[in-house]
């Protein structure tokens, strides 16, 4: 049974100067021209970033401890979602100021046994004012993953919306995309690993790419998101057509082969 009782972790606080570098880099990855000096939402991953040492990672790519992370047993992380509220947006040069903070959690029943769902909030400040918040949902569990791998189809969706971005996820995009988010976790490199430790049907996308690719509907249709909510429902993996699909009436989602929804999201703008 998952017991995180008497673990309350302190906030913190971190400061950072928003280089220009790392979005150019994306920019490259979702082969757009670099954003200008406004950070688009969600575009903060690549900031911020924890590098612990090599000493410091588990089996998983993962680190062993962690400031946020819960103390279970042989636990396994999955990306569930979040929301993001922008009241100005970061600004290359800007020197912004990141807390911390364990929000939320909860012990849940699933399919593969008991979940711990947790919550982090970020709350970003520039010159001591609250700009941006956001909240991350994170899952994990402990005990051992499925023992057969499932079925992935290749066959592409077939998507029906005002607007649609067509992508296919080969290993070397989520290799640069691990790389420029500091994320070593092997499910998204280590086809051996994904598939026959953690029981997946091959390399899995990241759930922030899939968030960021839905959120650049909106963007490439001029705009301007203040608020944003999604959820991470299956796993999305390397080689498979996905179609990331939405409208300007704020519903976006990434719609998989097989007729899978992988992620919901709804947006607000300006």
């Amino acid at each position: 049974m998952i017991d995180v009782g008497g673990w309350s972790p302190e906030p913190v606080e971190t400061a950072e100067v928003i280089d220009a570098a790392p979005s150019a880099a994306l920019a490259g990855v979702l082969d757009v021209e670099p954003p200008g000096e406004e950070l688009p939402p969600l575009w903060h991953w690549l900031h911020f970033l924890e590098r612990p040492a090599q000493r410091e990672l588990g089996p998983d790519g993962h680190p062993l401890a962690g400031h946020f992370l819960p103390p279970i047993p042989d636990r396994r992380r999955m990306f569930a979602g979040g929301r993001f509220r922008v009241r100005e947006p970061l600004r290359i040069g800007d020197t912004v100021s990141r807390r911390a903070e364990l929000a939320s959690t909860a012990v849940k029943q699933g399919r593969s046994g008991e979940m711990l769902f947790v919550t982090v909030r970020h709350t970003f400040l520039r010159d001591g004012t609250e700009i941006a918040v956001e909240e991350q949902d994170l899952v994990y569990r402990s005990g051992d993953a499925a023992s057969r791998p499932p079925e992935v189809s290749f066959e592409a969706p077939e998507v029906k919306a005002p607007w649609t971005l067509p992508v296919t996820a080969d290993p070397v995009l989520l290799f640069r995309f691990s790389a420029l988010t500091y994320n070593a976790h092997r499910i998204h490199y280590d086809e051996t690993y994904a598939t026959e430790v953690e029981g997946h049907g091959g390399l899995v996308v990241h759930g922030p790419l899939l968030a960021i690719l839905c959120l650049e509907l909106p963007r490439r249709a001029g705009m301007k998101v203040t608020e944003l909510s999604f959820r991470a429902r299956r796993p999305v993996h390397a080689r498979q057509p996905f179609v990331a699909a939405g409208s300007p009436d704020g519903e976006l989602s990434i719609e998989a082969p097989g007729g899978v929804t992988a992620m919901t999201a709804t947006f607000s703008a300006a």
